[in-house]
């Protein structure tokens, strides 16, 4: 069991973690805002001073983007037509077999027993 003696001094720790505190308050400090002529370091991109863009930027961006747009509806256009038209064999023997299973079912599903 400690002893009075062995514990410190609740007044004297106090003192020294308001000392820390100045401290470590002081080395955040000085992280935070750089000085408007100090070079910044890498900082995360939500960080960095916005910067706006020229005229001539912005109409390249969105002439870019615009080319871009117009590439994929051509895309997309092109992959609604790349359907190659069926031959007239299969679709003559898909009709065929849509008409047989359709008078099958047709008897089937009436009362008439072929039996």
């Amino acid at each position: 069991m400690n002893t009075p003696e062995d514990r410190p001094n609740p007044d004297d720790a106090l003192a020294r973690a308001r000392a820390a505190h100045k401290q470590m308050a002081a080395a955040l400090d000085e992280d935070q805002a750089p000085e408007a002529d100090e070079p910044v370091g890498w900082q995360p991109i939500w960080k960095r001073p916005r910067k706006p863009k020229s005229k001539a930027a912005k109409k390249a961006e969105l002439r870019k983007q615009r080319k871009r747009l117009q590439q994929a509806a051509k895309r997309r256009l092109a992959a609604g037509n790349s359907r190659r038209p069926r031959s007239r064999q299969s679709r003559i023997g898909n009709a065929a077999a849509r008409r047989d299973a359709r008078a099958l079912s047709r008897v089937r599903h009436s009362g008439a027993w072929l039996w």
